[in-house]
């Protein structure tokens, strides 16, 4: 695996090393050991998949309080993305900054999102799925979120949002 520092502290872009043939191709897409080499938490308790019908479909920004704030390891397996993440870390000097990535069937890519960022994605094809690891288990009671289009961070979304939900719309203004 290739990780890619982000500008992001913590967080990475991972690409996979293909072995290829007259097969196809072979690749890791999760190593603990790699991950630990690189100073990220591996403990992988959850994995879930989120599929959306739309183009335009908008998820996020969410994210978990401690004590059940997670990291995420996110690939999207069919249609394309792209991924936002926010830094709201108060203590770190990128607080408050965004980073956005296109995840696709194609390329292959993940992102590894630290805990106590926000993580969102539009959707850019129809029929598009998204599959992520989590380091904690989900906790209804600690999570949360960041409006999509909330000032506070100014996100450039690479098209506009056609579905998103009522939860989405309604998080309050960000004041950290």
């Amino acid at each position: 695996m290739i990780f890619i520092p982000t500008a992001l502290n913590g967080a990475y872009i991972i690409d996979i090393d293909l072995h290829s043939d007259q097969r196809g191709f072979f690749a890791r897409s999760f190593c603990r050991k790699e991950f630990e080499e690189h100073g990220l938490n591996a403990e992988v308790v959850q994995m879930n998949t989120g599929y959306s019908y739309k183009k335009g479909t908008l998820r996020g920004m969410h994210f978990q309080k401690s004590p059940h704030a997670e990291n995420k390891l996110v690939r999207c397996v069919r249609g394309a993305i792209y991924d936002v993440i926010v830094d709201l870390r108060a203590a770190s000097p990128t607080h408050k900054q965004w980073f956005g990535v296109h995840l696709t069937q194609e390329n292959r890519r993940m992102l590894y999102v630290p805990a106590d960022f926000a993580h969102g994605y539009i959707t850019l094809e129809d029929e598009t799925e998204v599959i992520y690891q989590t380091t904690e288990f989900f906790s209804k009671d600690h999570a949360t979120g960041v409006r999509f289009n909330d000032p506070a961070f100014d996100i450039r979304w690479p098209i506009e949002a056609a579905v998103v939900s009522a939860q989405d719309r309604s998080w309050k203004d960000y004041l950290g």
